[in-house]
């Protein structure tokens, strides 16, 4: 037998997700859904409103069973409760931000440079946090692993969501 086509393949990204959630993103109404609460706190019909913007006509009863998928999976939650009059309200929100990377399939092209020298700088601090004794433990590698995934997430997250990046008003 001979080899037709052999690629190596370079480990160059992490991607964290549960398979409840990925599950639960694997319906593409769902993913929206997530993206319409970001930053935003929406009842179910509003989140109808939403979905048909992007070309989703979901009955109310499909909406409020997705969103009992997203709650579940801990992407979203109830951030609010109203009396509206004499009917309760729930309003949805999300602390999570979906990036897509449909639009990135140049990044590497485009900023080779600036990906490689950036890399670097956090590789050092990634890897002095990675010697603190609390890591060192090799019985708990996975553990170790998801620490270091959200040291990096929280960080990401702050510096997307600080006025210097998006150009708003910081969110607490």
């Amino acid at each position: 037998m001979s080899t037709i086509l052999e690629k190596p393949i370079k480990i160059n990204r992490v991607m964290t997700i549960s398979l409840s959630q990925a599950k639960a993103l694997e319906d593409p109404a769902r993913a929206k859904i997530v993206e319409a609460l970001y930053h935003k706190q929406l009842t179910t019909e509003q989140i109808a409103k939403e979905l048909q913007k992007s070309g989703y006509n979901k009955a109310l009863t499909t909406i409020r069973h997705h969103l009992e998928i997203l709650k579940d999976a801990g992407l979203i939650e109830i951030v609010r409760i109203e009396e509206i009059r004499g009917a309760i309200a729930k309003y949805y929100g999300t602390s999570t931000k979906l990036i897509s990377s449909e639009s990135a399939k140049d990044i590497d092209s485009k900023y080779s440079a600036l990906i490689k020298t950036t890399s670097v700088k956090i590789e050092k601090i990634l890897d002095g946090i990675a010697k603190k004794p609390a890591l060192q433990k090799k019985s708990e590698g996975t553990q170790n692993e998801h620490l270091m995934m959200e040291i990096v997430n929280r960080a990401i997250a702050q510096v997307l969501e600080s006025k210097s990046f998006t150009g708003n008003k910081k969110l607490k």
